[in-house]
């Protein structure tokens, strides 16, 4: 027989012999005491109740419905005769959102060209204005082209008595004067014709009799003057610009100043200049005195020539890229021009700039052709048109035609 093993007690209280070859390893061995049976003692503490490890959890459970929703579709099932399917058009990319450069550019674009109406009226609205180029009986009539009349004349309105000394304008002398008459011819196609009338010409003045051309403006203002210079020359005038001493003196410094070159120098007293031969840059008082100065040996007919040589020398500039493209410069240039200058009743600041661009260069300079001096009862020393070759040459610019080589004078 076997050997037996060690008495188990039941839970019946009833001893159980046990054979030591079938007691399980987990088992209590023989020798170990005997432990207390489960109803012998109490927990110490509430069972808590049963959570799984996290760590041995499984995948999260889930939602039916979620899976129906995201399930891939079962593909369509084609009939056996039905005829195959057309290519699906491809894709189309929605756009992307372009971001908005390009409103922003049409709202900056549409500011500037507020701005620039804006500025352009505020100018066109400076401009003095007076009636100048009234009609009147037998007028001449309209020629091709487009002809300017442009005055300079000895006001001092607005100069205060030491603007008056820096400027060496010889105080109030009374109704203003014309210095200077330019005529400009403005072609169809061509170049541009600026023409010198010596103010000491003697014409027909309508009502008057004959005197000094610049007398008409004396007796009847710009339009006794506008009058007078068309029934002389046979040219209808379409635009009228005046300007005084400080407007000139203005514009010259708006630009920065102008450069002339001398052959000789000039020093006149009265009109306030200094100047040695050679190039230099003139200022307003020294601008304003060199265009006025008659201390040469031509006299007025040198004057003309400096005028002329300065007037082309300014608009060259004042047109420049350094000027038209500089708003710190262009702007007082402007403003400073629209306010010192007087033009007739139908004239706008846009008028003005196609003169300033017709002049910006390339164009012909040359004054009337003159016969000589006479002493004139109750006019004085007076200068004489050549009839024959003033008549020949007015004839051109009437035609719209550029004027003879042989009839161009420089002085």
């Amino acid at each position: 027989m076997p050997p037996e093993g060690p008495t188990v007690i039941r839970r019946d209280g009833r001893p159980q012999q046990q054979n030591p070859a079938n007691q399980a390893w987990s088992q209590v061995p023989p020798h170990a005491p005997q432990q207390p049976r489960r109803e012998d003692w109490a927990p110490t503490q509430r069972p808590q109740p049963f959570q799984d490890d996290p760590r041995r959890q499984g995948p999260p459970r889930q939602d039916p419905q979620r899976q129906a929703k995201y399930a891939p579709a079962p593909p369509r099932r084609t009939p056996p005769n039905a005829p195959p399917r057309p290519p699906e058009p491809p894709k189309q990319r929605r756009p992307r959102k372009r971001r908005s450069w390009g409103r922003r550019i049409g709202i900056t674009l549409l500011v500037l060209l507020l701005a620039l109406a804006g500025a352009i009226y505020y100018v066109d609205s400076s401009l003095n204005r007076i009636d100048a180029l009234p009609d009147y009986a037998g007028r001449v009539a309209d020629t091709p082209g487009t002809n300017w009349l442009i005055v300079g004349s000895d006001s001092r309105e607005g100069l205060t008595p030491e603007q008056e000394q820096a400027l060496a304008t010889g105080g109030d002398t009374g109704p203003k004067r014309t210095d200077t008459v330019i005529l400009v011819h403005v072609p169809k196609s061509g170049k541009t014709t600026m023409v010198s009338i010596p103010r000491d010409s003697y014409v027909p003045i309508p009502g008057y009799g004959s005197d000094k051309i610049n007398a008409a403006f004396a007796f009847g203002g710009a339009p006794l003057l506008v009058q007078t210079v068309e029934e002389a020359t046979g040219l209808r005038i379409d635009h009228y610009a005046e300007i005084g001493f400080s407007g000139f003196a203005g514009i010259v410094d708006a630009v920065g100043g102008v450069n002339v070159c001398l052959a000789q120098p000039i020093d006149d007293p009265l009109a306030g200049i200094n100047l040695p031969a050679g190039c230099q840059d003139l200022k307003g008082s020294d601008a304003l005195g060199f265009v006025r100065t008659r201390a040469t040996a031509l006299a007025d007919l040198d004057r003309m020539n400096n005028q002329r040589q300065f007037m082309s020398a300014l608009l060259s500039k004042a047109t420049s890229p350094t000027t038209f493209l500089n708003p710190f410069r262009l702007w007082p240039l402007v403003s400073d021009t629209a306010k010192s200058l007087q033009v007739d009743e139908g004239d706008h600041i846009w008028n003005l700039a196609s003169l300033a661009w017709a002049l910006r260069g390339g164009m012909t300079t040359t004054t009337v052709p003159v016969a000589g001096f006479e002493d004139v009862d109750g006019s004085g020393n007076v200068l004489l048109w050549d009839k024959a070759r003033a008549s020949q040459f007015f004839d051109a610019l009437a035609n719209d035609q550029q004027i003879p080589q042989d009839l161009i004078t420089t002085g």
